[in-house]
């Protein structure tokens, strides 16, 4: 999965292996058949192009990791203390990604302008050490958890 979605794009098996075999060896046979898997498992569609096939990724890496993490808090018995344990592990870039996106769940990812004589969101962040409420600063792509398939693919 990580190569389908490296190019965002439908890709062919040759392109994989091509890519796959600049790190290591390996059979044109051996990532058809992995390509094939993921398509019966539905982390791949396909589409036929003369004897070959072109696959993409169904969902993003992004979702993928969001259903992953949605699935072990969802088995915890104990669901608050499982987001404790899993706040504690992260570093302080991962906490600040956080609570963007914290904020752009909750519906304020819309920073108003500043009227005369007030600080601009830029300058507020400086201050603060925050990140802006913007949709540059929050713009991670085209992420959808709940297109996600379920599982764990590859």
């Amino acid at each position: 999965m990580t190569r389908v979605w490296k190019w965002n794009r439908p890709v062919t098996v040759r392109e994989v292996l091509e890519d796959l075999q600049r790190e290591r060896s390996i059979a044109y046979t051996t990532v058809m058949t992995v390509l094939d898997n993921l398509h019966q498992k539905g982390w791949v569609r396909r589409e036929a192009e003369g004897r070959a096939y072109r696959y993409e990724a169904v969902s993003t890496r992004a979702a993928y990791a969001a259903a992953l993490m949605n699935e072990a808090w969802s088995r915890s018995d104990n669901a608050a203390a499982a987001l404790v344990a899993f706040f504690g592990m992260m570093n302080d870039e991962q906490r600040q990604a956080l609570r963007d996106a914290v904020r752009m769940v909750e519906g304020a990812s819309e920073v108003p302008v500043p009227g005369p004589g007030e600080q601009s969101a830029e300058g507020a962040s400086e201050v603060t050490g925050e990140v802006p409420d913007t949709a540059e600063a929050a713009e991670t792509g085209d992420e959808n958890p709940d297109s996600a398939p379920g599982g764990h693919g590859r």
